[in-house]
């Protein structure tokens, strides 16, 4: 059985967007959508690979819960504008002692890489034999030199799309070498190489503002075209602006009051005693939510959780359940990328915007104003069908 790790490599530092890695795309940091896909595939280990201090502890943190995560400092000579990805690669590579048998580099530019594609890569030199992997797209378009020639068909006898067989362009998303072939030829690929083919939509990568909003489009259009209606069997509630109006009292002393409202809890209870399961997950480190859930009887209480799509996803695998299964219920944008993805998503009247535009269901009540007892109700209603 070969070993296969990963590499992110991340720079603190970015000029065509600002603080692009970390910079929220439908409620997670950039690098996240790659993080969590690479998590959840058949690599054994995932490096973050940064000269940012603060991310490395920010993710020995949030991905507590995944023993494949790790996070390792690079050189700031490995991270200036001109070094290149290789250069960056074979610092790794050295840090570690060469300790794999296939290393998949993945490009945090690329968000729409799922599981499946680095699975794909990895089965090309696992199964395959090949030495070295890159994903590509197929596209149909026409090409041209700078002398004014066709490149690829003759313009007197243009092909119709349905017999031509396209372009294959790499998109920078996923490489995948074995040690042998990397640390002889020092590049990402190299020997007998093999193609593995991603969607169409996979080729925009994120060098610009443009670029940053077709792709997020991108993101929550797949995400929404592969929700399942099925039973509710759980619950997934954010804490501030669903079960509080979003007020929070703070004194010299720190956080004092929130208000909940009574009638959520009831809504709930019924749902338990309906064989539902309660979970509630926020960003937020509370005392008080804690408090609160403890007399509310909710067990599944994560706190200071900031990224809830990935730690979502390892809870549905651990409970052998499906996004169709779940409903959610949140109101801001850290909560899209879930809202966007489970059978239900609902939201209180008083959410954000762009979140009411990604729900599922509108509620006619506010945040902390019965909106989770509305909740309550349309999933009892829902599942009578079932």
């Amino acid at each position: 059985m070969l070993k296969k790790i990963g590499i992110i490599p991340l720079r603190k530092g970015s000029k065509s967007i600002v603080g692009k890695n970390t910079r929220k795309m439908v409620g997670r940091s950039l690098f996240m959508w790659v993080l969590g896909e690479a998590i959840f595939s058949k690599l054994e280990e995932v490096y973050v690979f940064t000269d940012d201090i603060d991310l490395i502890e920010f993710i020995n943190t949030e991905y507590a819960w995944s023993p494949k995560v790790k996070a390792l400092l690079r050189s700031k000579e490995t991270a200036t504008d001109t070094a290149s990805t290789e250069f960056a690669m074979e610092e790794f590579s050295k840090s570690i002692k060469h300790d794999y048998d296939v290393l998949c580099l993945l490009q945090a530019t690329s968000p729409l890489t799922t599981r499946n594609d680095i699975n794909n890569c990895l089965n090309k030199i696992e199964k395959e034999g090949f030495d070295s992997v890159v994903t590509v797209v197929n596209t149909h378009r026409f090409t041209w030199n700078t002398k004014g020639s066709p490149t690829n068909y003759d313009v007197f006898k243009r092909p119709r799309r349905q017999d031509f067989e396209g372009l294959l362009i790499e998109n920078g998303a996923v490489y995948s070498t074995t040690k042998n072939a990397f640390i002889a030829s020092g590049n990402r690929v190299s020997g007998n190489i093999g193609l593995v083919e991603m969607p169409g939509e996979s080729l925009h990568e994120i060098d610009s503002e443009s670029d940053w909003l077709i792709v997020e489009q991108l993101l929550m259009e797949r995400q929404k075209k592969q929700k399942e209606s099925k039973k509710i069997t759980h619950l997934v509630l954010d804490v501030d602006g669903v079960f509080t109006n979003g007020t929070v009292f703070y004194s010299n002393v720190g956080e004092m009051a929130k208000q909940f409202d009574m009638r959520d809890g009831m809504g709930l209870e019924i749902l338990r005693e309906q064989g539902i399961e309660i979970l509630v997950m926020t960003s937020e480190q509370s005392d008080i939510v804690t408090q609160r859930m403890k007399k509310l009887k909710i067990e599944n209480v994560y706190l200071g959780v900031k990224d809830k799509y990935a730690l979502l996803n390892y809870l549905l695998k651990e409970k052998s359940l499906a996004m169709g299964n779940i409903a959610y219920m949140g109101d801001d944008v850290n909560d899209l990328a879930n809202m966007c993805s489970v059978g239900w998503s609902l939201t209180p009247n008083n959410a954000t915007t762009i979140v009411k535009q990604h729900a599922d269901v509108i509620l006619t009540k506010g945040s902390g104003n019965g909106a989770i007892r509305e909740g309550c109700e349309f999933i009892m209603k829902y599942n009578k069908r079932f």
